[in-house]
């Protein structure tokens, strides 16, 4: 990976120079006649790298030991700096102290107006979170050892990217959730030109950005955000495009979702990826039969209290029964569970 980020800044702050080649064997005189001339090519090398830094064609990139409590992350990054922990970073903080240090340099650029922060991670997250561990933990004078580049956003983004390509433990729907974000932000939603600049082929990332889509309401129903994998993210993204199918898999979903909750809280294993992307699936399958009026009772009576009449994009039906016992508490609170119910489903009143 460090090769790769060393490639990537090599070609955005890259200079011509030019070669000067010498012959062991070649005559004393020519070789220093060749002396003079590399000299003064280099001279002449340096004065014009002067010009084109001084220009702008040229960015500066300089290396610095700095306090990662006075460098924030940059949130367009792919990396979900909260959901880092010292089990995701147990490898990189033992090579940390093994090695006495940071080796590999992050990449950072330097913020204005931030009276808490001088700099921001572009990449390197990782080393920024255990570096930060590690001085909170028995090693105070780690320092986070960063080079600092003038680069854009959408360089920055691109950058970042790379760096994250090679990481399982940045997830396709972190990723997928990046790029759509960087999408509107970078590329004016041009999908093509999305893909030249990061040289993907445009269908993977059609998929990427479909997965993106994902409602929160699905995702809840994996124990963590980061089992929503691209394949089957994707299939389940086409399945609900059918309105039909929808209802079913985000009904199943609420279950699911209250499943998984409820095995936290219990201190139970929570449900594996694989059943829970198949319970979603066939979910449709499961339903296509008639469903069952949704009908709300009076527990201490035991009947009918509100029932659903119609829900669609007009609105949504219900019934208030009379003779069921109620007061006025009771009706509210029946309606009001019908509403959640259907806001589960997707059904619900829709802003």
């Amino acid at each position: 990976m460090a090769r790769k980020q060393s490639d990537y800044l090599a070609a955005l702050l890259s200079e011509d120079s030019d070669a000067v080649s010498t012959a062991a064997d070649a005559p004393a005189t020519m070789q220093a006649d060749r002396g003079d001339r590399a000299r003064g090519t280099t001279l002449l090398g340096r004065e014009s790298a002067l010009a084109r830094v001084a220009s702008g064609e040229v960015r500066q990139v300089t290396q610095l030991l700095l306090d990662p409590a006075r460098v924030r992350v940059w949130p367009g990054n792919a990396r979900s700096y909260a959901h880092l922990s010292e089990e995701t970073c147990r490898e990189l903080i033992d090579s940390l102290i093994a090695e006495g240090g940071q080796k590999v340099p992050a990449v950072v650029r330097r913020v204005e107006g931030d009276p808490v922060h001088d700099y921001e991670v572009i990449a390197g997250t990782r080393r920024h979170w255990a570096i930060s561990w590690l001085r909170a933990h028995s090693y105070p004078d780690m320092q986070f050892v960063a080079q600092v580049a003038q680069i854009d956003d959408e360089a920055a983004f691109r950058l970042a990217d790379i760096e994250n390509r090679a990481r399982s433990d940045v997830s396709d729907l972190e990723r997928a959730r990046n790029y759509a974000e960087a999408l509107k932000a970078h590329y004016g939603n041009h999908l093509t030109r999305m893909a030249e600049r990061l040289k993907l082929s445009k269908g993977w990332l059609s998929k990427m950005l479909k997965v993106a889509a994902l409602p929160e309401a699905v995702i809840a129903a994996f124990a963590s955000p980061a089992e929503v994998q691209l394949k089957p993210g994707y299939a389940l993204a086409q399945a609900l495009d059918d309105k039909d199918k929808a209802v079913a898999i985000r009904k199943e979903a609420a279950r699911l979702s209250r499943e998984q909750t409820s095995r936290r809280d219990e201190r139970r294993p929570a449900l594996p990826a694989p059943d829970v992307l198949k319970a979603l699936m066939a979910a449709p399958e499961a339903n296509s039969a008639k469903p069952q009026p949704l009908v709300m009772n009076l527990q201490r009576t035991g009947r009918p209290l509100v029932s659903l009449q119609s829900s669609n994009r007009q609105g949504v039906t219900l019934r208030l029964h009379a003779g069921s016992g109620a007061d006025i508490e009771d009706v509210l609170n029946g309606v009001r569970n019908i509403l959640v119910t259907l806001d589960a489903e997707g059904r619900g009143l829709q802003p």
